[in-house]
């Protein structure tokens, strides 16, 4: 009797929402030059020959994940806006619902604006993240809409310089000032 051990070959699957995941992680990590079939193969386990059989470019490969991200933050924004109180208080709790734990995610997706496609995902995504923002704001209608403008800005703002190294403003304060 001979024992022996055949290594096979297993397939191996991963949805393109775990892939592009991974991809805007490596992103957040190491810019666009860190993004390649090759690092992405090594990130997930799959063929680099998969991926770009699945993606056909690299390009293509970030520019899909990057528009699988604003998808998901569109919809984490929605659901943040049924979950923040239509008042004052509601502000600060919308924006940590919407950023809570996705920094470095809103970053790398504000960062890629150069693609008509993410740019008007963008300036979509920040349409709704203001519009909710100023339900939540007392006032006069105009000044309701430039408060949450700014208060946008602010905490935008905020998530950049956080990241960089620089202490945070506490978004509290400012809210109030606006509010």
């Amino acid at each position: 009797m001979f024992a022996y051990s055949r290594a096979m070959s297993r397939a191996r699957t991963i949805p393109d929402e775990a892939i592009h995941a991974r991809l805007r992680v490596l992103l957040a990590e190491g810019g666009e030059k860190a993004v390649s079939f090759a690092s992405v193969a090594q990130a997930t386990g799959l063929a680099a020959s998969t991926l770009a059989q699945r993606f056909g470019t690299r390009d293509g490969m970030v520019q899909v994940a990057l528009l699988d991200g604003w998808d998901r933050l569109t919809a984490q924004t929605a659901a943040a806006e049924t979950e923040a109180p239509l008042a004052a208080k509601g502000v600060a709790v919308l924006l940590k619902l919407i950023g809570n734990d996705q920094e470095a995610e809103i970053a790398v997706l504000a960062a890629n604006m150069r693609d008509a496609d993410l740019r008007a995902r963008a300036e979509a995504w920040r349409t709704q993240v203001e519009t909710a923002l100023a339900t939540r704001l007392s006032g006069n209608p105009a000044k309701k809409h430039d408060s949450a403008a700014m208060i946008f800005a602010l905490w935008q703002g905020r998530l950049l310089w956080t990241r960089a190294g620089e202490p945070a403003f506490r978004m509290k304060d400012a809210i109030k000032r606006l509010g």
